[in-house]
C-alpha cells in the first residue's frame, strides 16, 4: 500500500457533476485526486477476506444481543426492542454497510468500528472513482464492484416490496451530501426496476393508519438516510411499531449501528485478529485509548488518549453513555492520518473508499482520496 502523489484531471470538476458528485468541494477540499493510494492484488484479496470475516463476526454479535434481551447496555428505548426482535426473527434484508479498518497493507486489518445504518461516502466509493481510474490508471484495477452489486441487491430486496415496486428515499434535504448519495441510491433502485419515489423526511404524513408521501400515497417500503435512534426519538416514531412500512435498513441494525456492538464482539472474539480490545469499563485502560460515544457521527465526541497526547472532537453526542477501545494508530503517509471504509452491500464485500485528514479522527470534512491496484 503506497501513497503516489498525482496531478487532478484538468476537467475533473466537470466529469463528476455528470455523475451527480455535487458536494465534492465541501469545506474546501473533499474529493482529493491530488494523490492515490496504490495496491497490490494479494492486499485487496486480504481486504476482502478481513471485511467478509467482520460481516460474519458482527452478524453473530447482533443475534446474541437480541437473542438475549442485551439491549440496556445499548439504551435502545425499551418500546423498540421488540420491533428489533420482529425484525431479526423476521430476517428482513439489509441493503448495506461499510466497516471502517485501520490498515497500512502489512499484518492484519483492525476494524475501528462498523458503520452499519447510515454509511456515507457511497457515491464517491462507487462510480466516481471509478471512472477516475478509467482516465488515469485504464490498465489496472479497482476494488470495486459496489454498483453492480448494489442493483444486485435491488433485485434481491424486490421480492419484498408489494406489487407496484415502489419504494421511497428519504434524508434531510438540505443536506447535499446525504441528497446526494440517496439519490444515487434511486438510480441504483431504478437500474433495478424499481418505482424509486425522492421524498423529504419531514414531508412524511401518517394519515392514522399508516405513512403517507405527499400525494396520500402508502408508504409501504422506506429507505431513509437518516438515523434509527433519530427515529424513534421522533414524534411519529412510536408509529413505527405498527410496522406497515418496510425500512431499509431495517430495526436490527440498531444494534449493530451502536458503538456498544464493539466491547460486545470483544467480549464474544477475544484476541481475533481483525478486532480491538474495546470494553464499557472506562478502567479497563490506564493510557491507550478512544473514547466512543454509543451515538456518534463523523468522529464528534471522540477523544484519544495516547501517552501524554489528548485529542478530543467537539460535538453533541455522549449523552447515552460511551464505550473505550484500545487506540490502535492510523497508518500515517506523511501528514496524512489514512482510514479505509471497506463496503458491505448485502452480505458481500464490495469495495473500499479511502478517507484521510491532518487530523487521526476521521471527519466530516476529511478528504476522499480514489485507489487503484495491480
Amino acid at each position: 500500500m503506497k501513497r503516489e502523489e498525482r496531478v487532478p484531471r484538468p476537467d475533473w470538476p466537470q466529469k463528476v457533476e455528470a455523475l451527480g458528485f455535487h458536494f465534492h468541494s465541501m469545506d474546501g477540499v473533499y474529493w482529493d485526486e491530488r494523490a492515490c493510494y496504490r495496491f497490490t492484488a494479494a492486499q485487496v484479496d486480504r481486504l476482502e477476506l478481513a471485511t467478509a470475516e467482520l460481516q460474519t463476526r458482527c452478524i453473530e454479535a447482533a443475534g446474541r444481543v437480541i437473542e438475549s434481551g442485551d439491549f440496556g447496555r445499548f439504551h435502545i428505548p425499551e418500546p423498540f426492542h421488540k420491533l428489533i426482535r420482529d425484525s431479526w426473527d423476521d430476517d428482513e434484508k439489509s441493503l448495506f454497510g461499510r466497516f471502517d479498518l485501520s490498515w497500512d497493507g502489512n499484518g492484519d486489518p483492525k476494524m475501528l468500528e462498523y458503520n452499519a445504518d447510515t454509511p456515507t461516502a457511497l457515491l464517491e466509493a462507487s462510480v466516481v472513482q471509478w471512472y477516475w481510474l478509467q482516465d488515469s490508471f485504464p490498465k489496472a484495477d479497482q476494488f470495486n464492484s459496489i454498483h453492480e452489486k448494489l442493483v444486485d441487491r435491488w433485485k434481491e430486496l424486490s421480492a419484498d416490496v408489494p406489487g407496484h415496486k415502489r419504494v421511497h428515499f428519504t434524508c434531510v434535504a438540505d443536506s447535499p451530501e446525504d441528497q446526494g448519495n440517496v439519490d444515487y441510491l434511486r438510480d441504483t433502485a431504478i437500474q433495478a426496476g424499481l418505482d424509486a419515489k425522492a421524498i423529504d423526511i419531514a414531508d412524511i404524513g401518517w394519515n392514522g393508519k399508516r405513512f403517507t408521501d405527499l400525494d396520500e400515497r402508502n408508504i409501504d417500503v422506506l429507505f431513509k438516510l437518516y438515523p434509527w435512534e433519530w427515529l424513534v426519538a421522533e414524534e411519529f416514531g412510536n408509529h413505527l411499531l405498527a410496522r406497515t412500512t418496510r425500512v431499509i435498513e431495517p430495526a436490527w441494525k440498531m444494534v449493530l449501528s451502536n458503538k456498544a456492538i464493539l466491547p460486545v464482539l470483544w467480549e464474544m472474539f477475544p484476541d481475533h485478529p481483525n478486532l480491538l480490545a474495546a470494553s464499557f469499563d472506562s478502567g479497563r485502560f490506564a493510557t491507550d485509548f478512544v473514547k466512543k460515544p454509543l451515538y456518534s457521527r463523523e468522529g464528534a465526541n471522540v477523544s484519544i488518549r495516547s501517552g501524554e497526547r489528548l485529542i478530543e472532537a467537539p460535538g453533541e453526542y455522549g449523552a447515552e453513555g460511551f464505550i473505550w477501545q484500545a487506540f490502535h494508530e492510523l497508518p500515517r503517509f506523511g501528514e496524512n492520518y489514512t482510514v479505509i471504509g471497506s463496503w458491505i452491500i448485502g452480505e458481500e464485500p464490495a469495495g473500499i473508499g479511502i478517507r484521510e485528514d491532518t487530523s487521526p479522527i476521521t471527519r466530516n470534512s476529511s478528504r476522499f482520496v480514489p485507489h487503484y491496484f495491480v
